[in-house]
């Protein structure tokens, strides 16, 4: 009795996966995101504020004062907010090196970008609004992720306007 008990106990934990990896990963790239795949990044964005509009994820790559220019991004992908988290998204490179991502939430689906969006990127360096206005970047040594020969994978937690703070939605107190 106890052998069949620890049988169905193993059977229980060989067949648990990590919500992560039960999650799908999304982007037209996904399969170079796949066991044995890359080079590529594989961005893990949690703390939404609704599950409303679009979510887009830019890679930065080359020189580290052209990272999070507007113009200047490699790869770029935009989906539907998935209903659940964590968000997983591909983002292929095309060689190792350093890069940057940059993730954007279209919270109120206007399609401009306003108080009610959110924001992140790699290394979650916090900004403040004051940083936007005066155009002012993340530090490329905060939001560096080295890249190899396969997917390198990291997380991004969303950020929201609150005051003259960007703060993932657990500090806002929502």
């Amino acid at each position: 009795m106890v052998y069949r008990s620890a049988a169905v106990c193993a059977a229980i934990l060989a067949s648990a996966t990590p919500a992560a990896a039960e999650t799908p990963i999304l982007g037209p790239d996904a399969a170079h995101c796949a066991p044995g795949g890359g080079p590529a990044i594989l961005v893990d964005i949690t703390g939404l504020k609704n599950r409303l509009g679009t979510v887009r994820v830019r890679t930065f790559g080359g020189a580290t004062s052209t990272w999070f220019d507007k113009t200047k991004w490699q790869t770029k992908v935009e989906i539907p907010t998935p209903r659940v988290e964590p968000i997983r998204v591909c983002m292929p490179v095309a060689a190792p090196g350093n890069y940057a991502i940059d993730v954007r939430h279209d919270a109120n689906a206007n399609n401009q970008t306003d108080r009610a969006d959110g924001g992140g990127a790699s290394g979650n360096p916090r900004v403040t609004i004051w940083d936007f206005i005066f155009g002012r970047k993340p530090s490329p040594k905060q939001t560096v992720v080295r890249v190899g020969q396969g997917v390198t994978e990291i997380s991004v937690t969303m950020m929201y306007l609150s005051g003259t703070s960007l703060k993932p939605l657990s500090e806002t107190g929502r």
